[in-house]
């Protein structure tokens, strides 16, 4: 039976609130249980659980909604007291805080007039409109916030622009300014390589080789996953090299970017011939054959590392990054055994294990998502566990393991899988122990395959540093001790996969030529406001999630908490309206 329970006026962060459902989900007793705050895009969700309620329908979008599947009716008040103690708890730990918690866009100024950042996580319908607000009092912007229309990003690019301003995103899940970790971001000394690129797991993975390798990062300026999309034009992907090439304590810049358009990629290049500094290109799909001038072209992340650090230390570039042995000996796997299963986290990881995977099949280079799947060919499958798909209102799969666990046993399930292969992103915003939360259900798997008379291999890397809040040792070493093999890289990762089914990629001795003739010229100079941004401390309002405050307190950076609500309880009506009279 369902029983539902309205908090009216109770808002809390989507995140907050995912985390809260798993927790009321491990008591027994219940069937399903959902806790999401009453928005129109929600109620679908609760619809498609079977979860919708009569008493649902009149929720509005700032009430807390939590709906109950049992059929003892004594769990609800067991349900109630949990969620009261977990809000009372939330309440509770946030009560020493190092910042001022404020409720307008006009107290957050008044508290730091001298803000120069604003970092915005509020659901995605409402994020351009803070956004704009935020543009406006003539502050950069680092937009968390995902859902956010293609339209609407090109606007507020454009606009930053003219204003001498940077948008960070939108989808921006990964930033570094001065040292300081933004959302979720490793903890990586500062150091002479800049990144600019789609921000996520590919700054993550090659930061955190940089740091392992010895060097640091001054800057890495998130873009989001379409700033290369033909609609957007790279507006900040170059208005972020400009800044980096002006940035007198960057030496070497670092440039990631998913499958972008042809003729905005080929802007970016030339862009990139007009640097003085040294610059490492990945555009993930492509497969370089040359070194040009002074853009040295890689195909996976760890080269883009790898390059930036061997120009970091004065040494040669080399022909060739990925060549190794990867041969796991002893390889037993029955007749048709012969998948390889990439269950991902990390969206940019996902895509270059499907780039490397496809070009192993024979395939070529070229990548597409679909649902979520960023390969499936002959019972080969990459899937990017964080693609809307599978977060529309759960946590995401670096937050939660839930989601994971379930592909993990299929994968298991499915007999012609041979190599289940996993990342596990460290840094803030993750997982306290993402390895002791899977290695059960990894460790069942396992079982699971060999009681059916095969051999299952799991191939995994971990996105780390020495200094991450996760202890990037002791998870390696707690993956090892469960018969994981856990390799430096993805790359390395996903080529160990590979080999295990008898398949290799076919590398490229890269040559190297001269610098071509640009065809246009550019203007290298930055505004004020963004020769600031990457000289001076980051000084922040942050609009949304409260948990993002965790790593800049820590950095000991100026932080006021605006603790957003959405306007006229979220009825989209009354909001616009009361726009309009402002």
């Amino acid at each position: 039976m369902l029983y539902t329970i309205i908090k009216k006026n109770s808002y809390q962060d989507s995140i907050n609130l995912m985390l809260l459902t798993n927790a009321v989900s491990a008591m027994e007793g219940l069937e399903k249980v959902q806790i999401m705050m009453a928005t129109p895009a929600n109620k679908d969700i609760f619809k498609d659980a079977g979860l919708y309620t009569d008493e649902l329908k009149a929720a509005e979008s700032n009430d807390m909604a939590i709906v109950i599947d049992t059929k003892d009716e004594k769990k609800v008040e067991e349900v109630l007291e949990k969620v009261e103690q977990y809000l009372k708890d939330q309440s509770i730990s946030g009560g020493s805080q190092a910042f001022e918690t404020v409720r307008t866009w006009d107290r957050a100024q008044s508290t730091l007039p001298n803000a120069n950042l604003a970092l915005i996580s509020v659901p995605g319908q409402y994020a351009a409109e803070e956004a704009n607000k935020a543009l406006d009092m003539g502050l950069h912007v680092f937009l968390f916030s995902d859902n956010v229309p293609m339209g609407d990003e090109a606007q507020l690019k454009q606009k930053a622009h003219e204003k001498g301003l940077l948008v960070m995103g939108p989808d921006c899940g990964t930033g570094i300014l001065d040292g300081i970790p933004m959302a979720f971001a490793n903890v990586v000394q500062k150091g002479r390589i800049g990144i600019v690129g789609a921000s996520g797991t590919g700054i993550q993975e090659v930061s955190a080789i940089i740091d392992r390798l010895g060097e640091g990062v001054s800057h890495a300026i998130g873009t989001g996953g379409r700033d290369l999309k033909d609609p957007i034009g790279a507006i900040t992907m170059m208005d972020g090299i400009r800044a980096l090439e002006n940035h007198s304590q960057t030496d070497i810049i670092a440039v990631i970017s998913k499958p972008p358009a042809k003729e905005v990629r080929n802007q970016v290049v030339d862009l990139l011939h007009h640097v003085t500094k040294p610059v490492v290109t990945i555009f993930l799909g492509e497969k370089p054959e040359t070194y040009e001038g002074n853009v040295y072209q890689a195909y996976t992340l760890a080269e883009t590392a790898k390059i930036a650090v061997d120009i970091a230390q004065g040494k040669d570039v080399q022909a060739d990054y990925n060549a190794g042995d990867y041969e796991v000996k002893d390889v037993q796997l029955k007749q048709g055994q012969t998948a390889i299963k990439g269950l991902y986290s990390g969206g940019t990881l996902a895509s270059e294990a499907a780039v490397l995977l496809s070009d192993g099949l024979g395939l070529g280079t070229e990548i597409t998502n679909e649902d979520g799947y960023v390969l499936k060919h002959k019972g080969h499958e990459v899937v990017d566990l964080g693609d809307d798909k599978y977060t529309q209102g759960k946590p995401h799969p670096m937050i939660d393991p839930e989601t994971r666990a379930k592909f993990i046993l299929e994968a298991a399930k499915d007999e012609s899988t041979a190599v289940i292969l996993l990342d596990f992103v460290l840094g803030y915003g993750s997982h306290d122990d993402m390895a002791s939360a899977l290695l059960p259900h990894i460790e069942y798997a396992v079982s699971f395959a060999k009681e059916n008379g095969r051999e299952l291999y799991v191939v995994a890397s971990v996105c780390g540093t020495s200094n991450d809040p996760q202890d990037y040792e002791g998870h390696i070493k707690r993956l090892k001790e469960s018969g994981v093999i856990v390799k430096d890289n993805n790359n390395e990762a996903v080529r160990t996969a590979l080999s295990i089914v008898g398949l290799r990629v076919n590398d490229v001795q890269k040559q190297y030529k001269d610098k071509p003739q640009p065809r246009t010229t550019f203007n290298l100079t930055v505004s004020d406001e963004v020769m600031k941004l990457v000289t001076e401390k980051p000084r922040i309002i942050n609009v949304g999630l409260k948990s993002f405050t965790d790593a800049i307190v820590a950095s000991n950076v100026p932080v006021v908490q605006y603790d957003w609500r959405p306007i006229a309880g979220g009825n989209e009506k009354m909001r616009k309206i009361l726009s309009l009279l402002k």
